[in-house]
């Protein structure tokens, strides 16, 4: 498979703010305002709403109009999405390819828009694993530097980075109704050193995966090649989302990617930290970490029952914990057992 990566924008281009599944926007709009100011601050890029971006409960179709819209109109130069959910899977029948092939254009989103990002692979474009305008842009004083920096190399200047560890974690923040979500950050925790596992090589390969259960959903639809070969040599992303889900569910979802031949397709695989609270549940800093620990072992068994040779690290913030690093999808990624360092390329 050949992947085109879009072209950056510039300052001063206009970006499409879209809401492909949930319309968080319109179940709190001060937060989404800040995040609006804060695009432009930060990028010198000029939004852009579509009528669902604020549309609470929008239809499918009405969503796929506005993504359709978006890669159709030449002045827009890049598409983020508002914040993700659970139901994308209906958009993706409704987009138009034609319009992606013709002026690719970079997609950022993570979680549901798994879906969006996976679809976009397939039809031969890159996209990049990462950013809500609601969740990473809008809460709290401000940008976290990693989220700003990977932002900011995915849409204006394309360069190769350094993904590190910030040192520390949260995984909610503020209720948007509560006017600290504005000025303040949710609870961080002290992060733990990432686990490294298999060979001590270095891999450097395209990018695909995502949130573990959307890409289950997704490969059940079948949205995927039918030859697990195009992901040869590449790097696997996966991570886990705010419902929680076990350890033995994700050893379990791993586990089929291992049948599909997805694991043994590929060279490396990078796992992200896990969410392990919410707003419900709050479990203790010993029980939290060893939930971790717990999905740290299934994702580390589970990959060297089918692929031994896989170079894997387990513990880099790319998907529902903040502070987040924005991730190429479709791009490539180095991955170094050596020295135990990761790389990404935003071009």
């Amino acid at each position: 498979m050949e992947i085109v990566k879009p072209p950056k924008a510039v300052a001063g281009d206009k970006v499409a703010v879209l809401s492909p599944s949930f319309a968080a926007p319109g179940v709190a709009p001060a937060i989404h305002e800040q995040a609006l100011a804060r695009l432009t601050e930060v990028t010198g890029l000029v939004p852009v709403e579509y009528p669902t971006t604020r549309k609470v409960g929008a239809t499918a179709q009405e969503r796929a109009a506005d993504v359709n819209a978006a890669f159709a109109d030449p002045e827009i130069r890049a598409v983020l999405a508002t914040i993700g959910g659970e139901d994308q899977i209906t958009v993706i029948p409704h987009l138009d390819a034609d319009l992606v092939r013709k002026d690719p254009k970079p997609f950022l989103g993570y979680s549901d828009n798994t879906n969006l990002l996976n679809w976009l692979w397939t039809n031969g474009v890159a996209g990049f694993y990462g950013g809500s305008t609601q969740v990473h842009l809008g809460p709290g004083p401000g940008l976290d530097e990693v989220h700003q920096a990977s932002l900011t190399a995915a849409l204006l200047t394309g360069e190769r980075l350094e993904i590190t560890e910030p040192g520390e974690s949260e995984d909610i923040g503020h209720d948007w109704n509560d006017p600290r979500a504005l000025t303040e950050y949710g609870v961080r925790d002290k992060t733990e050193p990432w686990t490294w596992a298999g060979p001590a090589g270095t891999v450097t390969g395209r990018t695909w995966g995502g949130c573990i259960e959307v890409v289950q959903w997704a490969l059940t639809a079948g949205r995927f090649p039918a030859d697990p070969g195009v992901l040869a040599g590449g790097v696997l992303l996966l991570e886990t989302s705010e419902e929680l889900i076990p350890a033995r569910e994700f050893a379990w979802i791993t586990r089929s990617l291992g049948e599909r031949g997805l694991l043994e397709a590929v060279d490396a695989v990078v796992v992200a930290r896990p969410p392990t609270s919410d707003f419900q549940r709050q479990p203790s800093a010993e029980e939290r970490a060893a939930k971790r620990a717990e999905q740290r072992d299934a994702a580390i068994e589970t990959v060297a029952r089918y692929n031994p040779d896989a170079v894997v690290v387990v513990g880099p913030p790319f998907g529902h914990t903040r502070p987040q690093w924005i991730l190429p999808y479709g791009g490539e990624m180095t991955v170094d057992g050596a020295a135990q360092r990761l790389w990404a390329d935003y071009s």
